[in-house]
């Protein structure tokens, strides 16, 4: 019986839009027997529109049908709903007038928001609710319209976010980064030409590290080749670095022993968005440069050991680093969960992981900590398969950039003199670098 009602409605209201109808206050009678509603609409399209929306009792009702859509879709009391383009969408009739981009609510040419959105009634609801072709239009209780294109809509709600990567990546081991054959850049190409600039860019956004060949072996010139791309981040440790093994500072990168696998500046709240490195000079043997995807060992995680995944991604962690040498003295400490994620879409942004620099674990209580520990186990796993370890050789003239919210480097112990220079790029400076030439950042 409720079939039959739903085709007979549907029937009804197509027939009306093909006659080009054009109403305020109609009353179908099967469908308010059906639903108990009473709907209010207006339909200017030259063409239906596969989008069908509806609200409940006293709020108001349109329903748009194509000839392939046979599906009803309500606003439920205070939370419209759409379909559209395949997508269900719910608003919010505050979030609908606070986005109005009309001129007397939103800046186009600032691309700011005038609109005091302290002063919209949080029981706002529309008057009417009209659909011109593509185009949305809500009239409210003052008299102001605003309007909304449906593909703007699909795009910037929540639904359309969820489905969305805000960063797209490609995960790899030692074998698929090597099957990629990502080029390197020359140095001149690099600084002269937007077209290479923007070929590093778009290979370090998905793979997370890129090189720069043919680079003059100082820090000068590692310095002009940092500034194409970012501004430089000063931290504790100067605006550019340059360091050898003689422990001028109160870390272990100071000397010639290995490193394992980590990221940096774990210690800081906002940790180091990108590391450049470049060996000036090395007369001994050892000191390759370990690198390993944290985001695919992560993502071999998630796939075998979901609960885990979810937890390092909540426990939060302090990192710290006390420093007495010399005439520096600092004392940072950072907190963050190991894997940080968009809310959202579950999208992995950031890994901190560090276990020099890991602080005392005593923010989570006694029965969380053992689980951490397995979790934190399972990870380093992940991280410490030979098959996912990149061994790179840094030369003289080889710049290496490495994206420290994703990569973690690590090294082998050397002999010899070895002398590096290096930097840090502000992570916000070099998405908006790469946003400019046109990639998705």
């Amino acid at each position: 019986m409720w079939y039959h009602k739903l085709l007979h409605l549907q029937s009804s209201l197509q027939n009306l839009m093909k006659r080009g109808y054009t109403g305020q206050a109609l009353q179908l009678s099967n469908f308010k027997s059906l639903f108990s509603l009473s709907i209010h609409w207006c339909h200017t399209a030259s063409k239906s529109v596969s989008c069908t929306w509806h609200q409940h009792e006293d709020h108001l009702v349109s329903a748009l049908l194509s000839s392939a859509l046979n599906l009803i879709i309500f606003w439920h009391l205070l939370l419209p709903e759409l379909q559209y383009a395949s997508t269900v969408m719910r608003f919010d009739y505050v979030w609908l007038r606070d986005h109005c981009h009309s001129a007397s609510c939103y800046n186009s040419k600032t691309h700011q928001r005038i609109l005091d959105t302290a002063s919209v009634d949080l029981c706002i609801k529309p008057k009417t609710i009209r659909l011109d072709e593509t185009t949305l239009f809500f009239t409210w209780p003052d008299g102001h319209v605003t309007r909304y294109d449906l593909d703007w809509l699909v795009k910037n709600s929540y639904e359309g976010q969820k489905q969305k990567v805000i960063q797209p990546r490609i995960l790899w081991n030692a074998k698929l980064y090597q099957q990629a054959q990502v080029p390197s850049v020359d140095f001149q190409s690099f600084l002269k030409t937007s077209d290479e600039l923007k070929k590093f860019l778009q290979n370090f956004l998905l793979y997370g590290i890129a090189f720069v060949e043919n680079v003059p072996p100082s820090q000068e010139h590692t310095e002009k080749l940092a500034e194409r791309i970012s501004l430089i981040r000063e931290t504790i440790y100067g605006r550019m670095w340059y360091f050898t093994s003689d422990f001028s500072r109160g870390d272990t990168a100071y000397t010639k022993l290995a490193l394992d696998r980590h990221t940096d500046t774990t210690y800081f709240q906002e940790p180091c968005g990108i590391q450049v490195f470049h060996c000036l000079k090395h007369e001994g043997t050892g000191g390759r440069t370990l690198l390993v995807d944290g985001f695919y060992a992560a993502q071999q995680v998630l796939q075998k050991a979901p609960e885990e995944f979810e937890l390092l991604s909540k426990v939060p962690l302090k990192h710290e680093y006390i420093e007495n040498v010399g005439e520096c003295h600092n004392h940072m400490i950072g907190v963050g969960p190991v894997l940080n994620i968009y809310p959202w879409n579950k999208e992995l942004y950031l890994i901190r992981y560090n276990n020099y620099d890991r602080a005392v674990l005593n923010t989570v209580p006694y029965d969380v900590v053992h689980r951490w520990y397995t979790a934190h186990r399972t990870l380093t796993t992940e991280l410490r398969r030979p098959e996912n370890e990149l061994w790179v050789k840094l030369k003289p003239g080889k710049v290496l950039f490495i994206d420290n919210w994703r990569v973690l480097h690590g090294r082998e112990s050397f002999t010899g003199y070895r002398q590096l220079c290096g930097c840090y790029l502000t992570r916000d400076d070099v998405l908006n670098t790469a946003r400019l030439l046109g990639l998705h950042a």
